[in-house]
């Protein structure tokens, strides 16, 4: 099998070349933007062609969330032209594709993780574009994998974990807001499931469609940020704040646990907890 990762900077694409040894039968493509424009059917599908690609892992992803209020067209671009690009060559080369996406193709507006099935109602541009993206995917290749994520950090790149250790070795204190609950996923973990399932599907799975993934647990950004302080050995006083006391362009869900019960039971996966992940990724770096 030979496949392309696209993204390859990001904090998904590193996480993935980390785990390819894991995996010596396979060959991998990884290449960033100014290696491969996915907005450019044309170039996607000579890539695709000349390196003879069976496989695709979409990481590239437009993800400057409050940017994206203004920077339409290029999310646009991105999330919904790419996505779509890569599946239009993955159905002419008869490419396995697996997607990623986010939780905030959802409002937030509940108090219950969210299912696969449940109506997506995004708030942002930025989430707007990942679920046409999503949807433009599944239209032209049913058969296709979408994985959804949240709260994704890493060692690599901007990220919470590394804006919260920066930050707090520079202050004595800072406000992190209280009142928005999600789930912190660590990319390494998100990478080794979306190898798992590629490697299902490999030898001869059909699973298919939309699948939540993110460590177990939940939190709010404040005791996420806690966490980190703790872990990291910083002496930073962590206060609680208000979503109201820190506005942004866009908005963010207020909720966005996922039920991670589908991908588990259909892939054998375990799921580590947030905490546990968090002081891997930490102590690693």
């Amino acid at each position: 099998m030979k496949i392309l990762v696209t993204g390859s900077n990001g904090q998904l694409g590193n996480e993935i070349n980390k785990r390819t040894a894991a995996f010596p039968n396979w060959g991998f493509v990884f290449c960033d933007a100014s290696q491969l424009d996915i907005t450019d059917i044309e170039a996607v599908s000579a890539f695709i062609s000349n390196n003879k690609i069976t496989a695709i892992i979409n990481c590239a992803a437009y993800t400057a969330v409050d940017k994206a209020e203004d920077d339409t067209e290029l999310c646009y671009a991105v999330n919904v032209t790419g996505a779509k690009n890569l599946a239009l060559a993955a159905a002419e080369f008869n490419c396995r594709y697996i997607h990623t996406s986010t939780d905030f193709v959802f409002d937030g507006k509940t108090h219950l993780p969210y299912r696969e099935a449940e109506v997506p109602k995004p708030t942002s541009v930025y989430g707007k574009t990942k679920l046409e993206g999503e949807q433009e995917v599944l239209k032209l290749l049913p058969e296709a994998i979408v994985v959804r994520t949240a709260w994704l950090y890493s060692v690599h790149g901007g990220n919470f974990v590394k804006t919260m250790q920066r930050l707090g070795n520079e202050r004595d204190q800072l406000g992190v807001i209280f009142d928005q609950v999600g789930t912190p996923t660590w990319a390494g973990d998100l990478a080794a499931t979306i190898l798992t399932v590629l490697e299902a599907l490999e030898k001869g799975g059909t699973q298919k469609g939309v699948y939540h993934y993110s460590n177990e647990g939940l939190a709010s950004w404040y005791d996420f940020a806690v966490a980190i302080m703790e872990l990291s050995a910083i002496v930073c006083k962590v206060l609680p704040i208000e979503t109201i006391a820190y506005p942004t362009p866009a908005p963010r869900p207020a909720f966005s646990v996922l039920n991670k019960a589908k991908i588990k039971s259909d892939f054998g996966i375990e799921i580590p907890h947030w905490r546990e992940s968090l002081k891997k990724c930490i102590l690693a770096d």
